[in-house]
């Protein structure tokens, strides 16, 4: 079981892994040996994840979500598979946690009567000044 917070545990079994060859510099190395981390973890059949937290963390996820409802987070930052599956479960965390704050609800506001004023006189210069420039030809005969 995976930590998320108080209330969240995730199976390990829900995380599916790929290893892959990293792209960059490595030198021979990155040829012959596949130690970036894929790892998919599908956010809709996840049964410890409530419905809300859920939605959240498809919105969040923004490109690494998949239209099956996979999350897909690749790590190729170490040299070594376990460090590059560790980070990528840390950054799963991460993604899970942030998702998990609900956001603050929007006061609605009303401006303020000076502030109206200001608008609305700011409004009628503007639009003495375009009178002003307008061109009229029956002026200029």
């Amino acid at each position: 079981m995976i930590h998320v917070t108080p209330a969240i545990d995730i199976d390990e079994n829900e995380l599916i892994f790929d290893f892959i060859r990293a792209s960059g510099p490595g030198g021979q190395n990155i040829n012959k040996v596949s130690t970036a981390a894929q790892l998919r973890f599908n956010v809709r059949i996840s049964s410890t994840l409530p419905d809300e937290l859920k939605e959240r963390l498809l919105k969040m996820a923004g490109s690494r979500f998949s239209k099956t409802g996979v999350i897909i987070i690749e790590a190729r930052r170490y040299r070594t598979q376990t460090k590059n599956r560790e980070d990528a479960i840390q950054r799963l965390v991460a993604l899970i946690q942030k998702a998990s704050e609900k956001p603050k609800a929007r006061k609605r506001t009303k401006p303020s009567v000076s502030a109206s004023a200001a608008r609305v006189f700011e409004k009628k210069r503007r639009g003495s000044l375009k009178r002003i420039r307008q061109y009229n030809p029956e002026e200029w005969e």
